[in-house]
């Protein structure tokens, strides 16, 4: 066991996804965890996980972390600030800006107070979603404020790396503007995309691919939770929405006349320039590198996507991403695999020599 940063309790309220994994993480390292929440039975499911144990009179916690849905969490943060006036408070929710204005109007102790945002997370929420290592090299945002010391903040970037999160040090209005682009419109953009669907001819619907998995994958989402993070972070949003329209706009003149003088130049670098785009999204370890891709064709029955990893781990060749996608009315699997472009060539030989088909 790696000794943990942190010498006190830590008070977890609200043991959904995030607070039962942070629970697990903490518990791992041999930290004293103390579990809240709402409802008794996700309360003794995160207690049963062994995320920690049920609070007590008495408690004295060095840290609390508020793990609640964006509409309360101001108010929860304020109540623990009050009932533990020794203690630290942070928060995980996805909005910073909002609570923390909400704090000062009520005029709680925000020099006990920083709140902070892991990058992690899950399609599925819930105790039983929670996982140890949830938090291992994700970024996780501090944003802290001028009524806090550094010397009092620094239990939460403890917090931070005992659960193995990458800490990021941003001022609440920056984290706002940031998710909104890299997190929040996206969520619009899917939703809309796959409420397109809803009338749309199962004909057409049969002829779904990866590509439009990918595209409304986060759509699934719960509505109730994103209303509360859109509401809060309505007006960053609603800004990177408008240049998101006007560049649609753009792209329907020049579709409505593909065979005008210029139209083809037009829609090449709209598309180019969402391969800039797509080039600087971080990849494995934060690195901004693009990795070259092979599909392998995988027969759909047990055991042959496990010989197919096995047999590029016996390439020696690292695997730096896997998507898989079935035929529709076809007993097999594609496996798009990316890795380091000078090992492509290597492994192409090498998986074909043992019998595998590649596509393309």
């Amino acid at each position: 066991m790696v000794e943990s940063r942190l010498t006190g309790p830590v008070r977890v309220v609200g043991v959904g996804l995030l607070g039962t994994s942070i629970g697990l993480g903490l518990r791992a390292r041999g930290v004293e965890v103390i579990l809240a929440d709402a409802s008794p039975t996700h309360l003794s499911i995160a207690v049963d996980y062994g995320a920690g144990r049920i609070a007590v009179e008495g408690d004295e916690p060095q840290l609390i972390v508020v793990c609640v849905p964006p509409d309360v969490t101001a108010r929860v943060v304020a109540a623990e600030l009050e009932a533990f006036p020794r203690a630290i408070v942070t928060d995980v929710a996805s909005v910073k800006l909002a609570p923390l204005h909400e704090l000062r109007a009520a005029g709680a102790d925000v020099s006990r107070y920083v709140g902070t945002h892991p990058m992690a997370g899950a399609e599925r929420g819930g105790p039983l979603s929670g996982r140890v290592d949830l938090f291992v090299g994700r970024p996780w945002v501090v944003t802290a404020h001028d009524g806090i010391s550094y010397q009092r903040g620094s239990v939460i970037d403890d917090l931070i790396l005992d659960l193995g999160g990458s800490l990021v040090e941003m001022t609440p209005e920056a984290h706002d503007r940031s998710v909104a682009l890299v997190s929040h419109v996206p969520q619009v953009i899917s939703s809309l995309m796959a409420r397109r669907l809803v009338d749309a001819p199962g004909a057409a619907v049969n002829l779904a691919g990866q590509g439009l998995r990918d595209v409304t994958r986060i759509a699934a989402s719960d509505p109730e939770l994103w209303v509360q993070i859109l509401g809060a972070n309505a007006a960053p949003v609603a800004s990177i929405l408008r240049l998101f329209s006007q560049d649609l706009e753009r792209m329907i003149e020049t579709l409505e006349a593909p065979e005008a003088v210029g139209a083809s130049r037009r829609l090449a670098e709209e598309l180019a320039g969402g391969n800039a785009g797509v080039a600087r999204i971080p990849g494995k370890h934060g690195v901004d590198r693009r990795y070259a891709q092979l599909v392998v064709m995988v027969d759909d029955s047990p055991g042959e996507l496990a010989r197919l990893l096995a047999e590029i781990g016996e390439a020696g060749v690292n695997l730096e991403d896997l998507r898989l996608e079935h035929s529709p009315g076809a007993q097999i699997g594609f496996a798009d695999i990316s890795v380091l472009p000078e090992q492509l060539g290597y492994l192409v030989e090498f998986l074909r020599a043992r019998g595998w088909r590649i596509a393309g």
